[in-house]
């Protein structure tokens, strides 16, 4: 072991990143080869071309819509009750501030799909309440959480604008309300964008969860839609394709947040 100590450690670490670099490779590889080895069984069991094409046009103008419509109407209410939420937490009134504590807590502490049961199913039952809308049970759960996220990333952008901008619009006679919706609240949300779009690419994996509430054929959305698929055909095909969906449109939101946050890096 000499020698390795005899080395600086600029070239040990580039020795571990190449030895990294070739078993990851060798692991590849192999993973290839057994896929190759076995396509035609592979292909039967999750890449059938026949069930794929069976998925269409109801994959795209069903399953793929009522998703983007959830992730919409679901990041639409959070981005209002997390800017409700955030503007509370910085209130100089202390009961405001732990109404808005609360809230944050008890709705990031409980896991989506609990609230998504009870607001979407078991609240409504029990008031005899019901939702008329195709989309309103899954989209108001998904909000109400959405916004607790969204408000503590919120009110990091707000506290991140210099104060002086506010000291500055409250010397030029503007009020409060007028300061923060004119001058703070514009910087905060340039700020913010990038993490805000990761929100939605969250979001977005996160409406896979309101079929458990129960929706009729024409609501599903692209997680319920492709696991009927798989039940009624035995084949994973559905899912898999279901997957790439999934990763065709968060990918490029995923690259469009990578691409905001470099451009407020070197903003700032």
């Amino acid at each position: 072991m000499n020698w390795w100590r005899s080395l600086s450690r600029r070239r040990r670490g580039e020795i571990i990143r190449i030895v990294i670099y070739v078993i990851f490779g060798l692991l590849v590889a192999g993973l290839v080869g057994v896929i190759a080895s076995r396509w035609d069984i592979v292909q039967d069991a999750l890449l059938k071309p026949d069930l794929i094409k069976g998925l269409f046009p109801e994959i795209i103008t069903i399953a793929l819509k009522n998703t983007i419509i959830f992730t919409a109407l679901g990041f639409g209410g959070g981005l209002i009750v997390g800017l409700i939420l955030a503007l509370m937490k910085i209130s100089p009134y202390a009961p405001i501030r732990w109404m808005s504590t609360v809230y944050i807590e008890v709705f990031r502490g409980i896991p989506l799909l609990v609230w998504i049961l009870l607001i979407g199913a078991a609240l409504p039952l029990a008031l005899g309440i019901r939702f008329t809308g195709l989309y309103t049970k899954g989209a108001i759960p998904l909000g109400l959480v959405a916004g607790a996220y969204m408000a503590e990333t919120i009110r990091a952008g707000i506290e991140a604008v210099p104060r002086g901008q506010m000291e500055a619009a409250r010397s030029l006679g503007m009020s409060y309300g007028q300061a923060m919706s004119s001058i703070i609240l514009p910087q905060a949300f340039r700020i913010i964008i990038p993490p805000l779009t990761n929100e939605l690419v969250l979001l977005l994996k996160d409406t896979s969860l309101v079929s458990a509430v129960g929706f009729t054929a024409q609501g599903v959305e692209l997680t319920r839609f492709v696991r009927n698929a798989v039940q009624d055909n035995a084949n994973a095909t559905p899912m898999i394709f279901g997957g790439m969906v999934y990763l065709f449109v968060t990918i490029p939101l995923t690259q469009l947040a990578r691409v905001m946050e470099r451009r407020a890096a070197r903003a700032r």
